[in-house]
């Protein structure tokens, strides 16, 4: 085997311990899982997770950080069409609105923030680095295909940043309601109705006159 594919095979199997200890840890909470469950999981040895990882808690704050890296991976993607929007700025608003919210629904992210706050004690930085790595970073995202569409008179002109804090707020406001706080599955329906609201409220804030779609 070369070098390069022992090291590529290193990383997907660090990579699939680390899935396999957030399922775990989702699955468990972080004091009923053991590594032994996480080991079984991921179809290897138990001294193959200590080889990647040191310990429990290392374990747990990488699991936690790489799914809060994939999730903001998928809701960055979901914003991608906000590049070209085509002459119909609203309907692409709504697209990547709607993509959002399944992303922001989707068991992953559910699990991903029922697990940080039931930790909060034992690793009271963990939220901020979800935060950062996930909320905060799609901020940064959106805000840059706001100042784009801004330069280009399609959105009026203002604080990218805080059109996307506000956008972002019409999206996971009425989520969290939706959810009951992430406890209720909301139908794929109710996701897009959510959507196009939170896009009609924007647009009549922010879209110049010949982009609000009307």
């Amino acid at each position: 085997m070369t070098r390069a594919k022992a090291a590529r095979g290193r990383i997907d199997k660090r990579r699939a311990i680390l899935d396999a200890a957030f399922t775990v840890f989702a699955r468990r909470g972080y004091n009923q899982a053991c590594v032994q469950e996480i080991a079984d999981e991921a179809e290897v040895a138990k001294p193959t997770v200590y080889n990647h990882l040191d310990d429990k808690e290392t374990l747990f704050r990488h699991a936690v950080e790489a799914a809060a890296d994939a999730v903001a991976a998928r809701c960055v993607e979901a914003i991608a069409g906000l590049r070209d929007p085509g002459a119909d700025l609203p309907a692409a608003l709504t697209d990547s609105a709607h993509r959002l919210l399944r992303v922001c629904a989707s068991d992953h992210s559910r699990a991903l923030r029922s697990l940080t706050y039931a930790q909060l004690t034992t690793f009271p930085d963990l939220a901020d680095t979800v935060q950062d790595r996930t909320s905060r970073h799609l901020a940064e995202a959106l805000s840059d295909r706001f100042a784009r569409l801004m330069l280009s008179g399609r959105l009026r002109t203002t604080d990218p940043a805080q059109a996307a804090e506000h956008f972002l707020a019409l999206l996971t406001g009425p989520l969290e309601a939706h959810s009951r706080l992430g406890t209720r599955n909301v139908p794929a329906a109710e996701l897009r109705e959510l959507a196009e609201s939170a896009v009609d409220t924007f647009v009549r804030a922010y879209a110049t006159a010949e982009n609000t779609g009307r």
